[in-house]
């Protein structure tokens, strides 16, 4: 069995997909100049998957 690493960083989709957000949304959080997960490479937007997780539990009271 050949396990992937985990992703460091999630594109626009797999932002989608974790948070269970839609397109629009997800790109107003990316696009946020105060986001402490957002990492950007060229003209895309990416989430830092463990400060996102970080941001997570910040904000919803765990």
């Amino acid at each position: 069995m050949n396990k992937q690493p985990e992703k460091a960083l999630l594109n626009l989709e797999e932002f989608c997909s974790y948070l269970g957000i839609g397109k629009t949304k997800a790109r107003e959080l990316l696009k946020d100049p105060s986001s402490t997960y957002t990492f950007k490479i060229g003209n895309r937007y990416y989430a830092n998957k463990r400060r996102l997780d970080q941001w997570l539990d910040r904000y919803s009271g765990n």
